[in-house]
């Protein structure tokens, strides 16, 4: 059955918020990175045990669910694929690249998920999806070279392309091949123990870094800063993801990633980093464009 515009307008919201959170988060997690407070795992489980608190708390006021035994596996995978395994590569990436070019290896995504899709989902890939996701792509390329990069490691190694990329690839799969699942279960259910998986995913790697870190000497804006990627960059974008997963196609989901450079120029606008330019402008409606070929493409309409 077709989704109503009402419906798919939610799903537009919701994946908005999330990657505009994201865009500010990767502001944020330089400044954790750079502050080498707490290490990328340590970090990771940190947002894991925030956010999974916050759920099953969250799931006491909510109506019970059971989940298909069979199911269980199929969400431990999901939670590896789409939680542990680009949360953290990421978080390692950026203590070992430049933000230019995490910002050009994010863009990716969208490209990854469109085969993705087509792979398990069987969504076509017409000439307008294909247009949109390659008209914003150079939006988001061109808005990167015209704009200021501050932050990040010296230089780029290659391990560090090979976690950004890894990073693309598994989100893209999460995106692409658990549509199915994400819309049998309630969005608290099925992240309440997507976050628990992932927490124990992650206790073998950090239980020694959790005990060691010295939390006092963390700087307060430090622990600000991590408060935001527990409570909103976790908690809250992760719960906004499966809503729009509900209501809109992979690709389109995964669009929403060119956000977040222009989150990034328009926050340094704002903060006197960086000036408005007419290369910004011309890059934004590129980005802009494209979403909208790909949310206008007949393969994006709900099977009846």
């Amino acid at each position: 059955m077709k989704r109503s515009y009402p419906d798919q307008l939610g799903g537009h919201l919701a994946i908005a918020g999330a990657y505009t959170i994201f865009g500010l988060n990767i502001v944020f997690c330089k400044d954790i990175a750079n502050a080498q407070a707490v290490s990328p795992i340590v970090l990771f489980t940190l947002r894991a045990i925030g956010a999974s608190s916050l759920l099953w708390l969250l799931s006491l006021f909510t109506p019970k669910e059971k989940v298909d035994r069979g199911d269980f596996p199929k969400i431990l995978l999901a939670s590896c694929v789409g939680l542990f395994i680009p949360q953290f590569t990421f978080l390692l990436a950026i203590t070992m690249s430049t933000s230019i070019d995490t910002a050009i290896l994010s863009t990716l995504g969208p490209i990854f998920t469109m085969f993705f899709a087509f792979f398990f989902l069987g969504e076509p890939i017409t000439g307008k999806k294909a247009g949109g996701v390659a008209l914003s792509f150079a939006g988001v390329i061109f808005l990167i070279f015209n704009s200021v990069h501050q932050g990040g490691a010296a230089s780029t190694s290659p391990f560090g392309i090979l976690l950004l990329l890894l990073n693309s690839l598994s989100f893209a799969l999460y995106l692409g091949a658990f549509r199915p699942l994400i819309s049998k279960y309630s969005v608290v259910t099925f992240m309440k123990w997507m976050f628990l998986f992932s927490l124990i995913l992650s206790l073998p790697f950090s239980i020694k870094g959790l005990i060691a870190t010295d939390y006092a000497s963390i700087p307060a804006n430090v622990k600000w800063e991590i408060g935001y990627l527990i409570v909103f960059a976790t908690f809250v974008a992760y719960f906004l993801i499966p809503l729009g997963q509900k209501r809109l196609r992979p690709t389109l989901v995964s669009m929403y990633t060119y956000l977040q450079p222009v989150i990034a120029a328009v926050v340094s606008i704002l903060s006197g980093m960086d000036v408005l330019t007419w290369q910004k402008l011309l890059a934004t409606i590129l980005i802009v464009g494209g979403v909208i070929m790909v949310s206008r493409s007949r393969a994006l309409s709900w099977p009846r």
